[in-house]
């Protein structure tokens, strides 16, 4: 093999389960210069000596580790826009100690810098509901309470968890990607307590924990682009979330699944965007409706309100505003029901400010085909940045830019500025790919709203911040 490209080094490093740098030392071949040539679509012609290196790594390995690099070999070799799946993925079937310790490991070994190519793995559509579906069908074995801990025990299960929900303010705060991998290696030491316990109390608060863990980790892979990855630890927070006989937290990790798909863009030039947007707000109303079915009325009303609002988006989405206002409707009444003493912690994110927020940009999204709902959208977000708490970043960044990109659509170009102007220091505060991507929406925006003075002068502000979003 004297040929070789990125796109073969990388199926190599997966099927071996090799880190960066392990790989580079056993091949003897920099990385980096093979990815540079794969980018450009070309192949890179090896020496002699360092193509039979290139071999021998490949020879050594063992019969499933071979299959699994043809496997991937045949995937990259697919049309564009297509995907071989598993319809029965492991995920699913596999032990969720298994599955927590698969998802961690590959995690805390894959570099980084490739981490964009692991948005091929995201599955969608029936490939994502019909495992799900029928995993839920599964027997749950015995529904009896655990037994009640006391003693010493508690106190590190306490600790824990208090790590587990400083991890998770830390990502309401800044979002991105900022601590990720500490998360990543809190759940894996976490799962392995989980497979070593024999008391059922305690073994049921740690799969509580992991699957708070799991959640936090989605939600900042998801945050930092990582689509695959968030998807992987959204699935495991579900699973773990139900092992742990815990509704509220089953149903949120169903949301986060839910939201994912509502921002999922296509990958590949030969798909419709339309289409595709469509196809994914449908996958996220079967999610919210596998929710309800599953958890019924033992959520608090607020989990409620968050299953409603992920409904209301995707009716957004697929351009149906009366579907909208009913979703909306749902999710203020529940809201309305509230009982903050009543909610567990991880869900306190989700408060006034969040709500206005959510619904808020939703009838942004409805306002970009029909502008007649810019007047509500700006309404609802400056409610939601009048209701912020402060330093929550990211959260104020995304309101600020959304209320900004109203202005415009209402041709309000002075105060886009102004608003532009205040969305600045909140965006540099964060790194979220979220965050980003409102900004290039927003930059995008300016470019249809003439040669103004305010809009040159907006787009000129905004032109640092945007990178293409992964």
């Amino acid at each position: 093999m004297k040929k070789w490209t990125g796109a073969d080094a990388a199926d190599l490093r997966e099927a071996l389960d090799l880190s960066h740098e392990r790989f580079a030392v056993r091949a003897s071949i920099h990385i980096n210069t093979i990815k540079k040539w794969c980018k450009r679509q070309e192949t890179i012609t090896l020496r002699a000596e360092h193509a039979d290196r290139m071999q021998a790594v490949l020879a050594a390995a063992t019969p499933g580790q071979r299959t699994k690099f043809d496997q991937l070999q045949t995937r990259r070799a697919l049309a564009p826009g297509t995907l071989e799946v598993d319809p029965d993925p492991a995920i699913w079937k596999a032990s969720c100690e298994d599955v927590a310790d698969d998802l961690a490991r590959k995690d805390l070994l894959v570099d980084r810098r490739e981490a964009g190519t692991t948005l091929i793995g995201v599955v969608v559509g029936a490939y994502l509901l019909e495992p799900l579906e029928r995993w839920l069908r599964q027997p749950r074995g015995t529904t009896r309470p655990a037994p009640v801990i006391t003693g010493s025990g508690t106190q590190e299960l306490d600790e824990l968890e208090h790590a587990a929900q400083l991890f998770r303010a830390w990502d309401d705060k800044f979002g991105g990607g900022l601590r990720r991998k500490a998360v990543v290696g809190q759940l894996s030491e976490v799962n392995d307590m989980v497979a070593a316990e024999t008391n059922p109390g305690r073994r049921q608060r740690l799969g509580h924990i992991r699957a708070l863990l799991a959640e936090t980790a989605a939600t900042m892979s998801w945050d930092s682009g990582e689509q695959h990855t968030a998807q992987g630890y959204y699935m495991l927070s579900a699973r773990s979330a139900r092992e742990a006989d815990d509704p509220g937290l089953f149903a949120n990790a169903l949301a986060g699944l839910a939201r994912q798909m509502l921002t999922l863009q296509p990958q590949s030039e030969g798909l419709d965007r339309i289409v595709y947007s469509r196809d994914r707000a449908n996958d996220a109303l079967e999610l919210v409706r596998l929710a309800h079915d599953v958890v019924g009325r033992s959520i608090t009303p607020t989990t409620r309100a968050l299953l409603h609002t992920r409904e209301a988006w995707a009716y957004a989405k697929l351009g149906r505003p009366a579907a909208f206002h009913r979703a909306a409707d749902k999710a203020q009444s529940a809201f309305a029901d509230a009982c903050p003493a009543d909610d567990p912690y991880w869900l306190h994110y989700f408060d006034a400010a969040e709500l206005s927020g959510t619904l808020g940009g939703r009838l942004l999204e409805l306002a970009r085909t029909e502008p007649g709902f810019a007047d509500a959208a700006a309404e609802a977000i400056t409610s939601a940045i009048a209701l912020r708490r402060p330093e929550r970043w990211r959260s104020s960044a995304l309101d600020r830019l959304g209320i900004a990109e109203a202005r415009l659509i209402q041709g309000e170009y002075d105060e886009a500025l102004r608003l532009g102007e205040a969305a600045i220091e909140d965006v540099s505060k964060t790194n979220s790919h979220r965050v980003q991507a409102k900004a290039l929406e927003v930059y995008q925006r300016t470019g249809e709203c003439g040669t103004s003075r305010p809009v040159i002068e907006l787009r000129d502000m905004l032109h640092p911040l945007v990178r293409s979003p992964a």
